[in-house]
C-alpha cells in the first residue's frame, strides 16, 4: 500500500493526470471534529499505510496546525511528517499531486517526505491579477507613479511567486521568467478572464499541456483580490520526477534512522549531521620531533629559500553558475 498523503482542504487534491496516481486524504478541520476523533482518524491512516505525510499551506489557520502537532505528540509517532508549503494555494496543490504520483514508487517514506522541498523549487507558481495594490506576500516592486505625479499605468499584472518573485504588466513588453524544461500548465480562473494565461503565457513557456481546475478557496486571500487567475507550471511526467529524486544523494537520519535527501529529515526535523573534516591535532612531542628532523643546517635555509622559485598565488576558482533546468545530480533546495 502506498505511503499516505494528507492535506488540510479538499481543493488541494487536484484531479490526477494519469490512472496510477492515488488520491489524498482530506483531514477534518478542528472546528468540525473532536480531538479524540482526529486522533483516531490519523492513527488509522498511520497503521494502514505505515507512514503519513501531511502537506499544508503556510497560511493554514494556527488552530489547525496546532491540532496536527498535538495529535502527533499524543500518538508518540515518528511516522508522521508535517510539511508546511510556502507556495501559493494552487502551487501547493500541484506539489501534492507530484507527491501522490511518487507515493506509488519504491521510495522510502523519508525520501518521499524530503523530496517536497526539492520538487517545490521546480514549480513555477503565479497569478494574473486585476490589481496588485494589496499584494503584500511577495518582495516585488509595484508599479510606481511617474516623476510628474501621474498615476502608474493601470491594467492587469502578472506575478510570479516562485522560484524567483517577479511582477510585470500583462499588456506590456515584459515577460515572466518561465521554466527551461518541459512542463504542464495548471490554471484556476477566478472572476477574471483566463485568455492571457491559457494563450500568451502558455505560448511563452511552451507548455506541453493545459489543465483548468477550480480556484482554491484560499487563493483570493493569498493574492489579495478576487480578480485573479492562478497558475502553476510543473513537471507532469512521473518518470522524470522519479529520476530527479533518485539522483540526489541519500543519507540516514542520525536521530530517527530514516533514509532522506537534503539537509533535514521530514519526519523528525533533525538536520543532517555534518561530518568532522578538520585535520587531527598533532601531539606536541611528535610535532617537536618532526620539526627537529626537518630543520636545515644553519646558513643553508636562506640559500635554499633564495634558490626556490616563488609559487604563483593560489586563487580559488569561481563557483560555476547554477542552471535553471533540473539538474539530476541533486540540485534544488536542500540537495547535497
Amino acid at each position: 500500500m502506498p505511503i499516505a498523503i494528507a492535506v488540510t482542504s479538499a481543493d488541494l487534491v487536484l484531479p490526477p493526470t494519469d490512472q496510477s496516481t492515488p488520491g489524498a486524504h482530506v483531514l477534518t478541520p478542528p472546528e468540525q471534529q473532536e480531538f479524540a476523533d482526529t486522533l483516531s482518524e490519523i492513527g488509522t491512516l498511520v497503521e494502514r499505510h505505515g507512514h503519513l505525510i501531511v502537506l499544508y499551506p503556510a497560511t493554514t489557520p494556527r488552530s489547525h496546525v496546532q491540532r496536527l502537532h498535538a495529535v502527533r505528540a499524543m500518538l508518540e509517532s515518528d511516522r508522521i511528517a508535517l510539511l508546511p508549503s510556502a507556495l501559493p494555494p494552487l502551487g501547493t496543490a500541484v506539489l501534492v499531486r507530484q507527491l501522490r504520483q511518487l507515493s506509488v514508487c519504491d521510495f522510502s517514506a523519508g525520501v518521499l517526505g524530503a523530496s517536497a522541498r526539492l520538487l517545490a523549487h521546480y514549480i513555477y507558481a503565479g497569478a494574473l491579477l486585476g490589481s496588485a495594490n494589496r499584494l503584500d506576500r511577495l518582495p516585488v516592486a509595484l508599479p510606481q507613479p511617474a516623476p510628474n505625479g501621474a498615476r502608474p499605468p493601470a491594467g492587469q499584472c502578472a506575478v510570479l511567486a516562485g522560484p524567483t518573485p517577479q511582477l510585470v504588466q500583462a499588456d506590456g513588453e515584459g515577460a515572466l521568467a518561465g521554466p527551461q524544461f518541459s512542463t504542464a500548465l495548471t490554471y484556476a480562473p477566478g472572476s477574471l478572464g483566463s485568455e492571457w494565461v491559457s494563450g500568451r503565457l502558455a505560448r511563452q513557456w511552451q507548455v506541453q499541456a493545459i489543465h483548468p481546475v477550480p480556484l482554491p478557496q484560499a487563493s483570493t486571500a493569498w493574492w489579495g483580490t478576487p480578480k485573479v487567475v492562478e497558475f502553476a507550471a510543473a513537471i507532469p511526467d512521473v518518470s522524470l520526477l522519479y529520476q530527479m529524486v533518485s539522483s540526489v544523494r541519500q543519507e540516514a537520519c542520525h536521530w530517527c534512522g530514516l533514509t532522506l535527501i537534503g539537509d533535514r529529515c521530514a519526519f523528525c526535523s533533525a538536520p543532517v549531521a555534518q561530518q568532522e573534516r578538520r585535520p587531527r591535532a598533532i601531539a606536541a612531542s611528535a610535532r617537536r620531533r618532526a620539526i627537529g628532523a626537518g630543520r636545515p643546517a644553519e646558513g643553508t635555509a636562506s640559500r635554499a629559500q633564495a634558490s626556490q622559485p616563488h609559487a604563483p598565488e593560489h586563487r580559488p576558482r569561481a563557483a560555476a553558475p547554477q542552471q535553471a533546468i533540473p539538474r539530476y545530480r541533486g540540485a534544488g533546495p536542500g540537495a547535497r
